[in-house]
């Protein structure tokens, strides 16, 4: 008999198949990302028009209001993670699919690594502008930890939203859970940020980047372990 092939379910496929879909969600409704990105913008503003030159010199309050925002603003989008699938049941049914547990897992961390890369490739700008950052040369390197914190944000924020999901009260439950954990990985990010945009050598940054890296590589693959025991059928 001809016919198509039996193709074995791809951990990277279907992981990617997922994160598209909840990109695609996000797309057509826009909502969490626009109430993100006008949480980011507003409270660049804010911090602008109270912030007083003459006690505090830009570069140095720049870094602590730049991961207040990101880390704010990316728990507004890790609450839909899983919230707009158990509205419908839709989450059920993608546990009884013959899709792993892991793929499930990194496909949602795609996807909130997406959301919260976009606001901050809106906020990191904004937050430049407003307080006159000499970012110059040090973009590529900013950008580089910006992209190490996210995956880290995005992981164990993941993890927590599916934990909270279930609960009556997940968007408290939510900030509650996970701030802890953000806070190993907020301070370095702020702190390679700083010594970034003094203008000093990324080597006086290594040693906040080493952190940085080891807290994506035991938390991203504790989170992907750990992932399957906190579903329920």
């Amino acid at each position: 008999m001809s016919g198509t092939p039996y193709r074995p379910p791809s951990f990277l496929g279907d992981a990617w198949r997922i994160a598209r879909k909840d990109l695609l969600i996000e797309f057509r409704t826009r909502s969490a990302f626009l109430a993100a990105t006008v949480f980011a913008v507003l409270a660049v503003v804010i911090f602008r028009f109270t912030w007083d030159p003459t006690a505090i010199p830009a570069i140095d309050l720049a870094p602590g209001v730049l991961w207040v925002i990101f880390t704010f603003s990316g728990l507004l989008g890790l609450n839909r993670s899983f919230g707009l699938e158990l509205a419908e049941r839709a989450y059920d049914g993608l546990l009884a699919s013959q899709v792993s547990r892991e793929s499930i897992f990194t496909g949602k961390v795609l996807a909130n690594l997406a959301f919260v890369a976009g606001v901050q490739a809106l906020t990191l700008p904004a937050v430049a502008l407003f307080f006159d950052l000499p970012v110059g040369a040090a973009w590529g390197t900013l950008i580089g930890i910006v992209v190490l914190a996210a995956l880290g944000l995005a992981a164990v924020g993941t993890l927590f939203a599916a934990i909270a999901a279930n609960t009556r009260l997940a968007e408290l439950l939510l900030p509650m859970m996970t701030l802890p954990f953000f806070v190993p990985l907020v301070i370095p990010a702020a702190q390679a940020s700083a010594v970034v945009l003094r203008g000093q050598p990324v080597g006086d940054a290594m040693a906040w980047l080493k952190v940085l890296l080891a807290f994506d590589l035991v938390f991203v693959t504790a989170c992907i372990v750990v992932f399957p025991y906190t579903i329920e059928e």
